[in-house]
């Protein structure tokens, strides 16, 4: 069987997490019972060096690796692998006082104080210099160490630097972007508004307070710089990597929807995709089933980019974390769940952070698998070795992927736009749309990617595009032959209102050939007050009935070739569509001009679902379902995140082996409260 593995020479899913031993090399003992109990929790890999930089050079060109040889080799010796990390996410006080410039400066122009972590400024060739020779002596070193699987540069990269050389690369940036043609840049952010107009591109500063702020084409491109920015300077981490090992991949880890950095950019300069999970699984405000609705987005997002692969779950708790507004244990049973959970949506790895607590500093009281306490006799512990015991009975899982006939675009460029967008009303909520669209078809085990506009349609037969405010170049002519070629398209209000640059579109909305596709424009858009609603009245020969609730925005639709589906029961639009649908070549353009509840959702959903001869049947309450696959072998998970049994009806019905308890399963599987259950099934 064909199988896309990460790491060939590890046979077993990635169990372990950031160790941190130069923080106890006064103890021997600790290091020493640290290999024991990770033996004990079933861990075969560890994360070493992501900030140990001042251990390895207390002062400049003083080395100390010795210490490492030995954890390195000690781990080995005992079948635990290692990922290796660039130590540039947190610097040395030493640095910071010899080359001041590559501390960041904030957007009030003021440079930081030595201190907290991942502040560097990106650009500086001095610190970039720096970054570079202690990398360079890892790779030479490491590089080839048999227990070395994977490079892991710096640690969750973010922020901004609003230095004087960041502002010249900026300018430098935006003299490419528009062609050395100021004028251009004039047009495309509308400058003569408020007589904001530039001679030169050296007049351009970032936005900051106190500054300009009021040009959406600025803001916009100064995110689009810093992602830029960053990617280039993770590139020149990359490439001392690539030089010295080519065959030993790299990552690094990404965050939960991190708005300061569009993911889908950095990602193709990635071999593996890893990223940090950290929901707040027990809270006041919602079940745990929405809660692992939410997080399996964020899986689907990472996955998302290398859908052919694996991703990688890099950091997780299996207790409580140290910065949520309120820090509550993991109830028992929650982190076997949601480790299967990370597998299930694609993941070959479940680590944490961190394997020991620390004695002191902000996170000494951070959730780990080993506590103060020092024992493995903890409920934690417990429950991480359980959690290895189950990781190494998938072995087989390793290497297949999830594969999904459904696509929810969600991008970062959008979410800037919207954010910056002056107009309806503060909180527009565009990835809570998106994560509630995707949760609509997580009750109904429907499997959905989640791409940037710019991915390539073919593999999806329906694709929803959330509030896609800001069109891409090609997008419009994507979405027209995904239509014509027989696909589903489900578009919402504020639907292609500008352009790449933030200009609105004349002659209607959806901008340009959209309104070809959907068969209509909108003339106005209404913003609703918290605690106003309007409904959606479904027509009689829509195949659908009743009256579901509209709140916070309503469009007034003007169909050309469109069918009407629903129309508006209240307010002066009363009586005029809001739910249509066009045909347009085999395929169809389905639009909703309102933020239209979840039962009118679902009810349109299981129409289009029922047309591609998708199955639309809503799970158990609490069920969440994934297939991951290879060949013909596919691995069902099912989770149980309430604490009543639960019966489910096996896919196809046929007959499965249950790979956690290691027995066939005939037609139905019965799950425990808060149960879980992986089930092996072979497709003739």
């Amino acid at each position: 069987m064909n199988r896309n593995l990460l790491f060939p020479k590890v046979n077993e899913i990635l169990h372990g997490g950031d160790y941190n031993p130069e923080q106890w090399l006064d103890r021997p003992d600790i290091l020493a019972e640290d290999i024991r109990l990770m033996k004990k929790a079933g861990v075969n890999t560890v994360t070493l060096g992501v900030f140990s930089w001042s251990v390895y050079e207390p002062s400049e060109g003083a080395y100390h690796f010795e210490w490492l040889d030995e954890v390195m080799d000690r781990l080995w010796e005992n079948g635990i692998y290692t990922i290796l990390a660039t130590p540039s996410g947190a610097r040395p006080a030493w640095l910071d006082q010899a080359y001041p410039q590559a501390m960041r400066v904030n957007n009030m122009g003021v440079r930081n104080h030595h201190g907290v972590r991942h502040n560097h400024c990106m650009t500086s060739p001095l610190y970039r210099a720096k970054v570079r020779e202690i990398n360079t002596i890892l790779a030479k070193r490491y590089g080839s160490h048999p227990g070395l699987i994977l490079w892991h540069i710096s640690n969750e990269l973010g922020g901004a630097c609003y230095c004087g050389l960041c502002k010249k690369q900026f300018q430098e940036y935006l003299k490419r972007r528009y062609h050395d043609n100021i004028d251009e840049l004039n047009k495309e952010w509308w400058t003569t508004f408020w007589s904001h107009r530039y001679n030169s591109f050296h007049q351009i500063e970032p936005p900051m307070p106190g500054g300009e702020t009021s040009i959406h084409g600025l803001n916009l491109d100064w995110k689009r710089f810093t992602t830029w920015n960053m990617t280039d300077y993770m590139k020149e981490e990359i490439a001392v990597f690539k030089k010295w090992t080519p065959d030993i991949p790299v990552t690094t880890n990404f965050m939960q929807l991190y708005e300061g950095l569009d993911y889908h950019k950095m990602a193709k300069e990635l071999d593996i995709i890893s990223w940090d999970s950290y929901p707040e699984w027990s809270t006041d405000k919602r079940e745990l089933i929405d809660t692992a609705a939410m997080t399996a987005f964020d899986h689907s997002i990472m996955r998302s980019f290398k859908r052919d692969q694996p991703f990688m779950l890099m950091e997780s708790v299996p207790s409580q974390v140290n910065w949520h507004p309120v820090n509550k244990l993991k109830r028992p049973g929650i982190h076997n769940l949601s480790s299967m959970q990370a597998v299930a949506c694609g993941s070959d790895t479940v680590q944490y952070f961190q394997w020991r607590k620390s004695r002191g500093s902000y996170e000494q009281h951070h959730g780990a698998v080993i506590d103060h306490l020092g024992r493995s006799d903890t409920r934690v512990f417990r429950e991480v070795e359980e959690a290895g015991k189950n990781l190494k009975l998938l072995q087989e899982v390793q290497g297949s992927v999830p594969k999904a006939s459904a696509a929810i675009i969600f991008d970062w460029e959008n979410w800037w736009a919207i954010n910056d967008m002056a107009g309806l009303s503060v909180q527009k909520n565009y990835p809570q749309e998106c994560r509630r669209l995707y949760q609509i078809l997580f009750r109904y085990g429907i499997e959905a990617d989640v791409i940037s506009q710019e991915e390539d349609l073919t593999p999806y037969k329906v694709v929803f595009a959330p509030m896609l405010y800001l069109l891409k170049p090609g997008t419009e002519e994507r979405f027209s032959q995904f239509v014509t070629e027989g696909g589903q398209l489900v578009a919402t209000y504020l639907t292609g209102y500008v352009n790449e640059n933030t200009l609105c579109y004349l002659g209607g909305f959806p901008g340009g050939a959209l309104k070809d596709v959907f068969g209509l424009y909108t003339e106005e858009i209404d913003s609703l007050y918290p605690s106003e609603r309007n409904g959606a009245a479904f027509t009689e020969d829509s195949g659908m009935e009743g009256v579901c609730q509209i709140r916070d925005f309503c469009e007034i639709i003007k169909p050309v070739t469109a069918q009407v589906l629903a129309c508006y029961t209240g307010d002066f639009y009363q009586g005029t569509p809001v739910i249509t649908v066009n045909r347009s070549g085999k395929g169809k353009a389905w639009y909703l001009g309102a933020r239209v509840e979840d039962s009118g959702l679902e009810q349109l959903l299981g129409k289009i679902m029922c047309e591609l001869g998708i199955t639309f049947k809503k799970l158990p309450i609490g069920v969440e379902k994934h297939i991951r696959y290879h060949d013909s072998v596919q691995f069902e998970f099912y989770l149980n995140y309430t604490t009543e049994e639960k019966e489910i009806q096996l896919e196809d019905n046929g007959i499965g082996f249950s790979l956690l308890y290691q027995k066939p399963v005939f037609d139905t599987l019965k799950l425990k409260g808060l149960g879980m259950d992986v089930i092996k099934q072979e497709k003739r």
